[in-house]
């Protein structure tokens, strides 16, 4: 069951959820595999160092092969050398890891299913709200009893509501058809309304790198 609420979060009733959706028996290692996924796609991937060859100059041999008692050495170049080039350094490559559809949608309903468990999911009936106000959605989010992070998954004309949270540090916002593992989890409490609480596990969402939510954008990281 879920609490919901109206646009002002006064407390109007409750809804039985979905049990093929919110109500299965969450697969703790899929969902770390799907968010290890998730996680390494988000990875820019652009680290890069040079090895000797593609370090400028060491052409010359700094002195010659026997007679002085030094070591022997052909370049300045090295890897021993300072300056010289990096063994085994890191070059630019992707960090994309190839999960199955099958397993990201289980790992969705999981997530969902263990803050359904939680009682951590709200339903608001609808935002009726004519402009944006930060302080209207930070009443209703301390209405219902959503103090920590927040996942409010609104739909494709929630403008105003997507604006109206933009600026609170420990919410985030996505559409139905957006919601992944990551975010779900990442959040204490997941908010839907009328409309979008239907709209969860009718959608197949692949996330990438460009659309990922990195730590450091936002939220206090955790």
């Amino acid at each position: 069951m879920a609490q919901t609420y109206d646009s002002a979060g006064a407390h109007t009733g409750e809804r039985a959820l979905d049990p093929a959706i919110f109500g299965i028996e969450p697969n703790v290692p899929v969902m770390h595999q799907v968010v290890n996924a998730q996680r390494a796609a988000a990875r820019s991937g652009t680290a890069s160092t040079k090895t000797r060859g593609e370090v400028r100059g060491g052409g010359r041999k700094p002195w010659r092969q026997k007679g002085l008692g030094r070591a022997r050495h052909g370049s300045t170049r090295s890897p021993q050398w300072r300056g010289g080039g990096v063994v085994f350094g890191p070059k630019p490559r992707s960090y994309v890891q190839r999960t199955p559809k099958k397993m990201k949608r289980l790992a969705l309903l999981s997530a969902l299913s263990a803050r359904a468990a939680e009682d951590q999911v709200k339903i608001v009936e609808s935002f009726e709200w004519d402009t944006p106000k930060t302080k209207a959605a930070t009443r209703l989010l301390s209405a219902i009893g959503a103090g920590g992070k927040a996942l409010v998954v609104v739909g494709a004309g929630d403008g105003i509501v997507v604006t109206s949270m933009r600026n609170l540090q420990k919410v985030r916002t996505l559409e139905a058809g957006q919601l992944n593992t990551y975010d779900v989890l990442w959040a204490d409490t997941i908010v839907f309304t009328d409309a979008t609480i239907g709209m969860v596990g009718r959608t197949s969402y692949d996330p990438t790198e460009n659309d990922f939510v990195r730590e450091d954008e936002g939220g206090d990281g955790a």
